[in-house]
């Protein structure tokens, strides 16, 4: 049996099944050939005949699936932290939006940015999330809302794939705000992102899913429905952002279209818990955004768990509300704040995330025949990558096969 690469004395976190303990295998090994995973299990049964071109000895350390960033606006130009003092002043998010700030003010500055000046203003947010043992990563667009640059944006993350050792899930997000030219008129300004933004996005190759901002200072259902239909015309899945501010019934909305995810969360209910239990929809916790707005309100995670709907974390990695490109420090979170387990919050990071994604065949756990993305951590067990905020014990990244040290390089 041959194999490029060999890793021993390692303790892998499969995250495979739903028990307690990880999918944990101690004393491992795991073998890569061609950038897929051929074997892994205990050390000591490594089978007679493998041939590995290179061994790699971890040293006692853990080994997990890498990680997965499955909700990011990590492509933008500007700063807001202007807003944050604001808030802290007492200005609520909503007021502030209305006053032309939140989404619209990174429009602006996002708009006047050239391709490589977004990329230039990019790449150090994600190579922070590199350096974390992030592999994947989900780049939505909805800070150019129109049709170039949105355009723009979704280019810009798609380079960062070609310059960084990163596999990246582009998102549509048009139905983001209303730009000012489209003051009072946002049916006019959801028929242009159906009928002229979004086919010629996928005419570029630019997506790979369509997202919406429902919400009473976003888009409404019905605007969102349309949204989503375009979006079935094109083949393209949807998620959604809903129930953050307000229940609109996004959850169900996204969950009758079979979405990938419903994401946020805050203020869902008992129905669109039960409609995404039946589609299969993700929830997608974003605590970042919850600690940054200050909000009291806590997704319902204890009734998530009870009907089975799978619970993914990400850092929501935007300019406004969740300036954060750590996903350790959201998993973190997900725990202290939202009380999710450790065994949860590394699943919602890896497992879950893949499905937010539609990527569950290929990645997110650690099997035979999967895409062989791992990290590799120098801790005593699992639960520390939850357990410590603002430490970083990532040792070695693997991405398809080939590693690297965990700086982006």
């Amino acid at each position: 049996m041959q194999c490029d690469d060999l890793w021993r004395s390692v303790h892998l976190a499969t995250m495979a099944g739903g028990g307690a303990d990880y999918g944990a295998i101690p004393d491992g090994a795991i073998a890569v050939h061609q950038g897929r995973i051929a074997w892994l299990g205990r050390e000591a049964e490594l089978p007679a005949d493998l041939q590995p071109a290179a061994e790699h000895d971890g040293g006692g350390r853990w080994l997990t699936p890498g990680l997965i960033d499955c909700h990011t606006h990590i492509v933008h130009a500007g700063n807001r932290s202007d807003e944050f003092e604001a808030r802290l002043n007492g200005v609520p998010y909503e007021e502030i939006a209305r006053r032309g700030g939140g989404i619209v003010s990174t429009m602006r500055a996002t708009r006047a940015a050239s391709e490589a000046e977004l990329l230039a203003a990019s790449l150090p947010r994600v190579r922070t999330l590199l350096a974390e043992g992030v592999t994947t990563l989900e780049v939505k667009s909805g800070y150019g809302l129109d049709t170039p640059n949105e355009a723009k944006m979704l280019r810009v993350a798609r380079e960062l794939a070609r310059v960084l050792p990163l596999r990246v899930r582009t998102t549509f997000l048009g139905a983001h705000a209303l730009p000012p030219e489209y003051a009072g008129r946002p049916d006019d300004f959801i028929h242009l992102m159906c009928e002229e933004t979004l086919p010629a996005l996928v005419a570029e190759g630019l997506v790979d899913a369509v997202d919406a901002f429902c919400e009473h200072i976003g888009f409404t259902p019905a605007q969102t429905r349309r949204m989503f239909e375009a979006a079935a015309a094109h083949g393209l899945q949807v998620k959604l952002h809903a129930e953050q501010l307000s229940d609109q019934g996004g959850a169900a909305l996204v969950a009758g279209f079979k979405g990938l995810s419903a994401d946020h969360l805050e203020c869902l209910s008992a129905e669109g818990i039960d409609a995404m239990a039946r589609a299969g929809t993700v929830a997608v916790l974003l605590p970042g955004a919850f600690y940054f707005l200050r909000e009291t309100r806590l997704p319902p995670v204890q009734a998530l768990r009870e009907a089975g709907v799978p619970m993914a974390v990400s850092t929501d990695c935007n300019p406004g509300t969740s300036p954060m490109p750590s996903l350790l420090a959201a998993m973190n979170m997900a725990c202290t704040l939202f009380r999710l387990t450790p065994q949860e919050a590394l699943a919602g990071a890896t497992r879950h995330a893949a499905a937010a994604l539609g990527l569950q065949a290929e990645l997110g756990t650690l099997q035979t025949g999967k895409r062989a993305d791992f990290a590799l951590w120098s801790i005593d067990r699992p639960a520390d990558l939850c357990h410590g905020l603002g430490l970083n014990p990532c040792w070695q990244v693997v991405n398809a096969g080939v590693p690297r040290t965990p700086t982006g390089s």
